[in-house]
């Protein structure tokens, strides 16, 4: 049985939610209150995913309706994001860069995480404001100095889609251009619509796809990855201690407005980004003012 955990609710209200299929096959979403208050580090890494299918085979978990509620993301906000640059082939060398040899690292804050279909704003003085498809793991157990691959897939909880959204202006450019810059914008990794158990998926060769304004941008696979993600789990392993519920997303294919293809996003654009068995995302776009609050706008629910 193929799992789907879900948060369902006003943003830093949600509530945890699976959706599985019940005995005919139709998909069906169970909360899950009695065995958590939280899709969280301490949830996942006390066996949750196993729990929640035992819970399921015994009936013991309530039927909801998700009608007219938000979709959260699918984790409670992490204690960190831990993110890989230039990661396919393809992009690499859209981007003007050799292959890395090793992966290339670097942090986003926690507080840019938002619902997959919530409005997002795109930074006041912004004109080049980029999408980015990507995989993203979920740590379900501590993963320090592991002695190797295979250790570290046991560490993989499961997987989600993310938008790395980047504003290459603040990135790249001149003295100034810096990643954490350009990749720490409010809104600027939306994750979900679910969560996906690593047991129930296999992350090899997963299609990606980034449509704008119902126009492909961005169709690849994740064959075309340089770092498989328990190669990525093992590497930053040796480097920083990943803890449950942390999320780590795993660089994007080509096909980025970055690459001169494609015009960067506008004010009321509307970006949908997908993931075979991970669900689809879709975001419209707003101009955030200078002086509001982290740009917010009212989310969208699950219906939208």
């Amino acid at each position: 049985m193929t799992l789907k955990f879900a948060r369902l609710g006003t943003a830093g209200n949600e509530q945890p939610a699976v959706i599985a299929q019940d005995a005919h096959g139709i998909e069906k979403y169970y909360s899950l209150t009695a065995l958590t208050n939280d899709i969280d580090g301490g949830f996942l890494a006390s066996d949750g995913i196993e729990r929640t299918r035992e819970a399921l085979n015994k009936g013991e978990l309530p039927e909801i309706s998700p009608e007219g509620l938000r979709i959260g993301a699918p984790v409670a906000r992490p204690g960190a994001i831990v993110a890989i640059g230039l990661n396919y082939t393809a992009h690499a060398a859209e981007s003007g860069a050799t292959p890395p040899e090793v992966p290339v690292v670097f942090l986003k804050p926690t507080n840019t995480i938002s619902g997959p279909f919530d409005a997002a704003p795109i930074p006041p003085s912004s004109e080049k404001y980029d999408w980015e498809v990507e995989l993203a793991i979920v740590i379900g157990k501590e993963a320090s100095y592991l002695s190797s691959v295979s250790e570290a897939e046991a560490c993989i909880a499961g997987y989600a889609v993310a938008n790395d959204l980047s504003e290459r202006d603040y990135q790249i450019p001149g003295a100034a251009g810096q990643w954490t810059k350009g990749k720490s914008l409010p809104g600027s990794t939306p994750l979900g619509p679910w969560l996906v158990p690593a047991s129930d998926i296999n992350p090899g060769n997963l299609r990606l796809q980034t449509l704008v304004n119902g126009e492909a941008r961005q169709d690849s696979t994740t064959s075309d990855m340089i770092f498989n993600p328990a190669t990525i789990v093992h590497h930053l392993s040796q480097y920083m201690v990943l803890e449950p519920g942390d999320v780590i997303i795993t660089g994007t294919p080509e096909g980025v407005a970055m690459s001169g293809r494609f015009p960067f996003i506008l004010p009321g654009d509307v970006v949908e980004l997908d993931i075979e068995g991970l669900g689809r995302q879709r975001q419209e776009y707003f101009r955030a003012q200078a002086g509001s609050h982290a740009g917010a706008a009212a989310p969208l629910s699950i219906n939208a």
